[in-house]
């Protein structure tokens, strides 16, 4: 994630500086601390923290586990992994849900953590799961607070409760009677009620937020605990605050007793690791996590997993979750299927594999989850995500014959299609032969290899198909040429004879002793035709046999 990129660029580059070494002395581990012990500081993770850490990793560095370890330096990666899982919150805590519904989620945080906007990707995502969750308007003080809910529900596809227009100005509401501030604790008592009466099993109350810590919003946020009685308050905070996210996680927590964080603005620039503190510093954990603008930019925090990404060891998990979220389960079977009996993968098959691909987001997103790919960083940067869409507009413009079989494609076709998905015949030409390279992997992945979560195939133009550059040098060795005749007048009866043998339906290693098509020496005897009965060949290769 952004937010922890300077983060697990210096750690990633003090562990490289520690596998160079075989065994470590205790010099070796000190200097390992204290470059650790700078990342940590510089990425804004809270002193406390940092030396509680430090110190553990430098005590089991020190143990036994380490100095009789095969690889020493693998074996302190490992405790820095398992420590940082620790700091993190330990293991995955999922929602609690009520017994008897509804579940009530009160948000709580400062102006600006992106409340309502998690009150919304938090509703999709429990949609998802077969809930039917409401939305409460209890927000009364920032201006259009409840508009902006209202959008969002309705973008998320849930209801919302707004018995109260809140603060609107003038502009919106000319002929607003209504007092501008009402009763935020009134809103959401009546809302549990609402999702009562119309059986929504989740209730989430969007809470109003200060640009600071005060009084006033301690006492409205305990107000509305006491009141609703939630089975989840949530502490939403802004991932790139700095510092100042530990002393807010502490007021909220004295004040509201919250019972997990959520960290928002994931995908920010900062150095965020003072929301690494939050877990450590609360004894709280932290749930969600969000991670852009969209419902979808929403996940479940998992601490191993977030370690793994801040260590560049990858979430490969994560990546085949929204795999299989993102990729018809009928589709990749169909293709499966279709790739066993030996067909060709198309560009038809491509395209729709293209268009699930872009189901699951963002494809920087994607392939920074793979192990790794925090040292190409600056070329996932440079990778174009309306490359996706270039590619998608140039098969689509292709006629059905064309995407079945590239080949009939010459240069009048070529400049149609261009002119069609308004890009030149370069750009054609470029995908054409990087899909022929993916068709030949395909090929070779259908004799004898697999495909991926969904059966999914790497895409031309993606990285490790050349990232847009021509790629067929590098993925099959040149042809080698025809080999002349030799001088030797012995060697050229012989190559003769060779030639000969082929000609006749032999090889060249067809000799008495070791018969074509025999391993070991041992094939049918001299003028006896080998028993083909028995042989269990693919559908339609028959009528070559003569049978």
């Amino acid at each position: 994630m952004p937010v922890f990129n300077s983060l697990s660029d210096r750690l990633t580059s003090t562990f490289k500086n520690l596998r160079t070494r075989g065994r470590l002395s205790e010099a070796d581990i000190d200097a390992t601390v204290r470059e650790i012990r700078r990342a940590l500081l510089d990425a804004d993770v809270a002193v406390p923290v940092v030396r509680e850490f430090t110190a553990t990793v430098r005590e089991r560095a020190l143990s036994a586990e380490v100095s009789g370890a095969l690889n020493p330096a693998q074996q302190v990666v490992k405790i820095v992994n398992e420590e940082l899982v620790e700091v993190l919150g330990g293991a995955t805590r999922p929602l609690t849900l009520a017994k008897t519904p509804p579940t009530v989620i009160m948000l709580a945080g400062l102006q600006g953590a992106g409340k309502t906007t998690l009150a919304g990707k938090l509703a999709h995502a429990l949609k998802g799961q077969g809930h039917t969750p409401v939305l409460v308007a209890a927000d009364l003080q920032r201006p259009n607070a409840v508009t902006q809910l209202s959008v969002v529900a309705e973008r998320a596809g849930v209801p919302v409760f707004a018995p109260h227009p809140g603060n609107t100005s003038d502009a919106d509401d000319p002929a607003a009677d209504a007092p501008l501030i009402g009763d935020p604790v009134g809103v959401a008592r009546d809302g549990v009620a609402y999702a009562k009466e119309r059986q929504h099993d989740v209730v989430i109350v969007d809470t109003a937020g200060r640009l600071g810590i005060d009084e006033v919003l301690m006492q409205q946020a305990a107000d509305i605990r006491a009141a609703v009685n939630p089975d989840e308050v949530l502490f939403v905070i802004d991932a790139m605050i700095g510092q100042d996210a530990v002393n807010t996680a502490k007021a909220f927590a004295d004040g509201v007793d919250f019972t997990g964080v959520v960290l928002s603005k994931l995908d920010g620039d900062a150095r965020g690791g003072a929301a690494l503190s939050v877990a450590k510093v609360t004894g709280r954990p932290i749930m969600f996590a969000s991670t852009g603008e969209k419902l979808t930019d929403f996940e479940v925090f998992h601490p191993d997993r977030m370690a793994s990404r801040i260590l560049d060891m990858g979430d490969v998990l994560t990546l085949i979750e929204q795999a299989e979220k993102a990729f018809d389960a009928e589709q990749a079977e169909k293709m499966a299927k279709k790739l066993a009996t030996g067909q060709d993968f198309t560009l038809a098959d491509f395209l729709v594999q293209m268009q699930q691909l872009k189901n699951m987001g963002s494809m920087k997103k994607m392939l920074s989850m793979m192990p790794g790919m925090g040292q190409m960083r600056e070329q996932l940067e440079q990778f174009d995500e309306r490359e996706v869409n270039r590619i998608e507009a140039i098969i689509q413009s292709m006629t059905p014959a064309e995407r079945e079989n590239p080949k009939i494609i010459n240069g009048s076709r070529r400049a149609r299609i261009a002119r069609g998905a308004g890009t030149t015949t370069t750009a054609i030409n470029q995908l054409l032969e990087r899909f022929d390279n993916a068709q030949k992997m395909m090929r070779q992945m259908s004799k004898g290899g697999g495909l991926g979560p969904g059966g999914m195939p790497a895409m031309p133009g993606a990285p490790g198909m050349g990232m847009g550059k021509k790629s067929r040098g590098r993925t099959q060795p040149p042809k080698k040429g025809k080999k002349g005749k030799s001088g030797n007048p012995a060697k050229r009866a012989q190559q003769e004879r060779e030639a000969m043998q082929r000609a006749l339906g032999g090889g060249a290693a067809s000799t008495p002793s070791a018969p074509a098509g025999s391993a070991f020496g041992v094939g049918p005897k001299k003028d006896e035709a080998p028993d083909l009965s028995n042989l269990e060949l693919p559908p339609g290769l028959e009528k070559f046999l003569g049978r």
